[in-house]
């Protein structure tokens, strides 16, 4: 389908392509080939590491575990 880039270095998506894809209000972009490719993506809110900490403790997990089960995860398998 035919879009048009405005002087702005805006592109206006067609409607029928945006219904063959998931809800997306972001996207990554990139160039492939020569082809702008655009992926949608879902953009997750950041956290409060202060209420996560809170909600730890409220549950009686203690700082060294938290610490112990971060480095558990981020290990390379």
């Amino acid at each position: 389908m035919l879009t048009k880039l405005t002087s702005k270095n805006q592109v206006t998506l067609p409607a029928a392509l945006l219904r063959e894809l998931p809800a997306a209000e972001y996207f990554d972009a990139s160039v492939e080939d020569g082809a702008l490719v655009l992926k949608p993506v879902r953009v997750v809110p950041a956290v409060d590491v202060g209420a996560v900490r809170d909600r730890l403790a409220a549950a009686g997990v203690k700082p060294e575990e938290t610490r112990k089960a971060v480095r558990w995860a981020r290990r390379r398998t």
